[in-house]
């Protein structure tokens, strides 16, 4: 006699799918989260390849599991950390139980039967249950049909077992144990320890001497068993789409607390639970072509031997207070106050053409301006990019760049500046700032940038503000452009930049009008570290010709200025 097989149609499908799409099932109460979507599920069989236990729990209402033609059948999700379990969806197919249990295990073989039923209708089913484990199960006994048993969905909700009292950050700066490391020109001494470091500039990677393969792994020694309760992951884009996080009092005997299979990348916070001297990160699958690489791998919990971490700078006042200014009210010619402000002599980056000088073209105008002076000015014994006015590789233009370096600097504040930019084919006006530490041998663009405001002179109608850290920068730093209203000219009258920095957010404006907001959280989230919780200093410039706005020609004038009213930082 011939297996049993349903009787499936691709109308019959459709319209059941059709079906589901109409029936709305009870939403989970709003404290509660969605656990189950994306993490690993297993049965006690499936009906074919197709219908395997992973399309319960994928969010998708056209896919499903379905199992032998059989009683008991069974299928489970693994939520990777003990949770508190408030209610489960069940979406079921026409193959559905008619008796059947929602079971809840801390280890996958001792179950806790939080809801049980023996007349069971089908369809679509929201039950409350109340109930803790990592591993949930409905354990169907009677099917209500000759099949199996089918479900397109299998919902839990809950939420994590969250933080101890008392817990900490345990990770930083305790030792570092990786499958491998990184140390070439791409990834400067990634070792282990930049993981655990608090500094989200630096990262560990795997190596690329044999190849980026799987798996790949990094652990921290937190120096004496703890109680885990958080893990924090900030991934390079070289991140893993199935890893697990591991603990051990031996580093040799590993037990896995925390399991995904379609990680997402970028920054995760993970409440866990499990107990060990060591926590390991082991990665089996990769999202890319290269190896695996975090920025942050930190470790919350009680217990262990941490490290007394750096104290956060705190938030500015509010209203912030006025603590640097200069209103440049001094008699025309009078040179940058030399308490404030210094000079930035030499050749520019980015393909410029000009020579900053040493305050020869920065000056005051004796009407409560400060000047700053491109002009075309050849400096004899410099080498620049090609000039194509003049064909000549000679730096064919001098220029103005003033910072405030080793004289002030702040970490957050509301920063501003009422500025004049020129207007010319070429020119490239500036208001930024540099982290602090690149005066101290930090390469950029592990520093920091911060650009207030760039402006180019051949599009004076639009400006730009963007940030610049290892994970962004150049061309692809994280920023906005925006317009004055009815599309004004900047170039034809002072405007005002200011830039509001705190611990969580930048919130760029003009004119007091808010044109790009960068949320901490989102950039995490999206493109990588937040990288601006130390000091940055000033810098105001012309620059002239470069990549980004293009070589000056023939009709640009010159000389050109930028007229600088005041800047002015409160915090």
């Amino acid at each position: 006699m011939p297996p049993l097989t349903r009787p499936r149609t691709a109308a019959a499908l459709a319209a059941f799918s059709l079906l589901l799409g109409l029936l709305v099932a009870l939403p989970a109460r709003a404290a509660d989260v969605l656990l189950s979507q994306g993490k690993t599920a297993t049965a006690s069989s499936a009906e074919n390849a197709v219908f395997g236990a992973a399309a319960a729990v994928d969010g998708d209402a056209g896919t499903r599991w379905s199992s032998a033609f059989g009683d008991p059948q069974w299928i489970q999700v693994d939520l990777g950390a003990s949770a508190a379990i408030s209610q489960v969806q069940l979406s079921w197919e026409t193959a559905y139980a008619s008796a059947f249990q929602i079971q809840v295990s801390a280890d996958a073989a001792n179950w806790t039967t939080v809801h049980s039923t023996t007349n069971g209708a089908g369809g679509n089913q929201t039950l409350t249950v109340s109930g803790t484990g990592r591993y949930v199960r409905v354990l169907g006994t009677q099917r209500a049909t000759q099949w199996g048993y089918s479900l397109w969905e299998f919902k839990v909700f809950g939420s994590g077992s969250g933080p101890a009292p008392g817990s900490q950050l345990l990770s930083y700066n305790k030792p570092g144990v990786a499958s491998s490391q990184q140390h070439d020109p791409n990834c400067w001494e990634c070792t282990p320890a930049r993981a655990f470091d608090l500094d989200a500039a630096s990262r560990w990677a795997t190596a690329t001497d044999s190849g980026w393969v799987d798996p790949g792994w990094i652990y921290v020694d937190l120096g004496a068993t703890a109680q885990i309760d958080k893990v924090v992951l900030q991934w390079d884009p070289a991140s893993a789409k199935a890893y697990q996080l591991q603990v051990s009092n031996d580093a040799q005997n590993w037990s896995t607390i925390y399991t995904n299979t379609n990680g997402p990348g970028f920054k995760e916070t993970l409440t866990v639970s499990g107990s060990g001297r060591y926590v390991r990160m082991y990665g089996t699958q990769r999202n890319t072509p290269y190896g695996y690489s975090l920025w942050e791998f930190q470790v919350y919990g009680t217990g262990g031997a941490p490290n007394t971490p750096p104290t956060p700078p705190s938030d500015p006042a509010n209203p912030p207070q006025l603590i640097w200014q200069d209103e440049f009210n001094t008699p025309a010619g009078t040179k940058p106050d030399a308490t404030k402000w210094r000079a930035d002599p030499g050749t520019g980056q980015n393909n410029e053409l000009q020579v900053y000088t040493n305050h020869d073209n920065v000056q005051t105008d004796g009407q409560g301006n400060l000047v700053i002076e491109a002009r075309r000015q050849a400096t004899p014994g410099t080498t620049c990019p090609v000039d194509p006015v003049s064909g000549s590789t000679t730096c064919q233009y001098t220029s103005g760049r003033i910072n405030t370096g080793t004289k002030f600097d702040t970490t957050y504040g509301k920063i501003e500046a009422r500025i004049k930019v020129p207007k010319g084919n070429g020119l490239w006006p500036a208001f930024w700032m540099m982290g602090s530490d690149f005066l101290t041998g930090r390469p950029w663009p592990y520093n920091g940038e911060i650009d207030i405001m760039e402006i180019l002179g051949r599009e004076t109608t639009k400006g730009y503000s963007t940030l610049h850290a290892p994970a962004y920068n150049g061309a692809g730093g994280y920023g906005g452009t925006y317009g004055l209203p009815g599309g004004a000219d900047f170039s034809n009258d002072f405007h005002t930049w200011t830039m509001l920095w705190n611990s969580t957010s930048i919130t760029y404006q003009v004119d007091g009008t808010t044109v790009f907001t960068v949320d901490k959280a989102q950039l995490e989230a999206t493109r990588g570290p937040w990288i601006y919780d130390h000091p940055f200093y000033l810098i105001l410039n012309v620059a002239v010709g470069g990549d980004f706005p293009g070589p000056p020609n023939n009709a640009t004038p010159f000389p050109a200025r930028m007229l600088v009213d005041y800047v002015r930082v409160y915090r």
